[in-house]
C-alpha cells in the first residue's frame, strides 16, 4: 500500500484551466435521460427480499424487485456540519485484527438497484459508536458467521473479506459513529432449474444483504492507503468504478460536496466515470444528480451502460468506451496534476490500460514512461477485486 502525495496548487490550477477550457466539449455528455428508468423504481421505503426469486418479467435478468433511494435519508438541504475534530485524526491501519475483531452492529439494510438491475446491491449502515474510525477510501473486514472445512480436512472460521467504505469518516449520519457498505449479494443462476442455486452462492454477501437491523458482525481493520485522497483539496479527481466499485467514490463525492469540512474545502473538479448494464443499476444516482445540480461546475457524471448503450464501433458500451470518448480532456487533466482513481472488479483494468495505451500512441507518447510517471507522482490509484 502507497500513501498518495499531494500535488502542488499551481499544478492543480492548471488543470483547472484545462477543463474550463474544454467545458462547452464535456457538455455533450449524456447527461440527458441519465436518470431514464430510474425514477419509476425511486421508493422511500425499505424493500424486503422476496421469498421466491424470479426474473423481471421480459428479461433475462433483475429480480422485478423495487428499490430505497439514499438522498432523502443521507443528505441535508446545505452542507451538513460535521465533527471536526476527526480530521486530525491519524491514519488508523489494522486497529482490529482477525483473532480480535471488532463488533459492529448493523444499523439498516436497503436494496438500492431498480427492478432491472442486474442483481441486488444493498447499502448497508454499521453502527461502531466512534471505535473503529477511519479515512476515506479505506476498507473495512468482514468475518461472516460459521465455519468452513479448509484443504487439510480442519474445521476453521471464515476468512475476512474485504470491503471498499462507502461513507466519509463522518457517516451517512454526519456524527462518526457509523460506517457504510455497498454490497452486491453474490448468487449463481442454475439455467437448468431457473432458479438460484444456493449452494453456490457467496457466503459473506449474502450474510449482510440478509443481516436484519440489530445484527452483529464481526470487523477488521481499517485497511489501505492506497486509495487515499490527496491532500491539497483543490487537485482535481478523476473517479472510474464498476459496480459496487463506486464505494469509495461516494466517500469522495460527499466529502466534496455533502459535508461542511471547512478545514478541507475542495476546490477542485471531480469526475466520474461509472459502468453498469443499465440505468436500473446505476448506484447512488439519486444523491449524484443532487450534488451535479449543486455544484454543476465541479461535479460531473458519464455512465457507460454496457446493455443500452453502444461505443464508437457499434459494440457494448463499457467504461473504457466511456473514458475513450474524452481521452483529450483526460489527459491533459492528468497531465495538470489530477489524480484518477479506478475500483471495480479486476476484470475492468486490461481494457482500460488497453485503451490508454492505445491513447499514448495515438498521441506519440511513450505510454510505459508516462503510467510509471504517474505512480511515482502519487497520481494513479488502483483498488480491484
Amino acid at each position: 500500500w502507497r500513501r498518495c502525495t499531494a500535488i502542488p496548487h499551481t499544478h492543480a490550477t492548471m488543470a483547472s484551466q484545462v477543463f474550463a477550457i474544454n467545458a462547452p466539449v464535456l457538455a455533450k455528455s449524456a447527461f440527458k435521460g441519465s436518470s431514464a428508468g430510474f425514477k419509476a423504481g425511486r421508493s422511500n421505503v425499505t424493500v424486503g427480499r422476496v421469498a421466491v426469486i424470479t426474473k423481471a418479467n421480459g428479461t433475462d435478468y433483475g429480480l422485478g424487485v423495487a428499490m430505497s433511494g439514499t438522498k432523502e435519508k443521507s443528505m441535508k438541504a446545505g452542507r451538513a456540519p460535521v465533527p471536526l475534530e476527526l480530521e486530525a485524526m491519524p491514519l488508523p491501519l489494522n486497529t482490529f485484527k482477525n483473532k480480535a475483531p471488532f463488533v459492529g452492529t448493523v444499523k439498516s439494510v436497503e436494496r438500492i438497484v431498480g427492478p432491472n438491475a442486474t442483481g441486488e446491491t444493498c447499502h448497508i449502515i454499521i453502527e461502531h459508536g466512534g471505535k473503529m474510525p477511519f479515512w476515506e477510501g479505506q476498507s473495512y473486514g468482514v468475518i461472516p458467521p460459521g465455519t468452513k472445512v479448509n484443504s487439510k480436512g480442519k474445521e476453521v472460521p471464515h476468512g475476512v473479506r474485504l470491503y471498499s467504505i462507502a461513507s466519509t469518516r463522518y457517516g451517512d449520519e454526519f456524527d462518526g459513529n457509523t460506517a457504510t457498505l455497498c454490497v452486491r449479494r453474490a448468487t449463481f443462476w442454475d439455467t437448468e432449474t431457473n432458479a438460484e442455486d444456493p449452494v453456490r452462492k457467496g457466503i459473506c454477501s449474502n450474510f449482510l444483504c440478509d443481516a436484519a437491523p440489530g445484527a452483529e458482525i464481526n470487523l477488521t481493520g481499517p485497511t489501505g492507503q492506497v486509495m487515499l485522497l490527496p491532500k491539497d483539496p483543490a487537485t482535481p479527481v478523476i473517479m472510474v468504478a464498476t459496480g459496487t466499485g463506486i464505494a469509495p467514490m461516494r466517500a469522495y463525492y460527499r466529502r466534496f460536496f455533502v459535508e461542511d469540512v471547512k478545514s478541507w474545502e475542495f476546490k477542485g473538479l471531480a469526475w466520474l466515470f461509472m459502468g453498469v448494464a443499465n440505468s436500473d443499476a446505476k448506484l447512488y444516482d439519486d444523491e449524484i444528480q443532487e450534488c451535479i445540480a449543486r455544484f454543476p461546475g465541479q461535479f460531473r457524471v458519464d455512465y457507460a451502460l454496457s446493455r443500452e448503450q453502444n461505443n464508437r464501433a457499434g459494440g457494448k458500451m463499457y467504461i473504457q468506451d466511456k473514458v475513450e470518448e474524452y481521452k483529450d480532456q483526460v489527459f491533459q487533466l492528468l497531465d495538470g496534476g489530477a489524480h484518477m482513481y479506478f475500483c471495480g472488479l479486476k476484470g475492468m483494468m486490461p481494457g482500460i490500460l488497453s485503451m490508454l495505451e492505445g491513447v499514448c500512441a495515438e498521441k506519440g507518447v511513450n505510454y510505459a514512461e508516462w503510467l510509471e510517471n504517474l505512480k511515482e507522482k502519487g497520481q494513479w490509484h488502483v483498488e480491484v477485486y
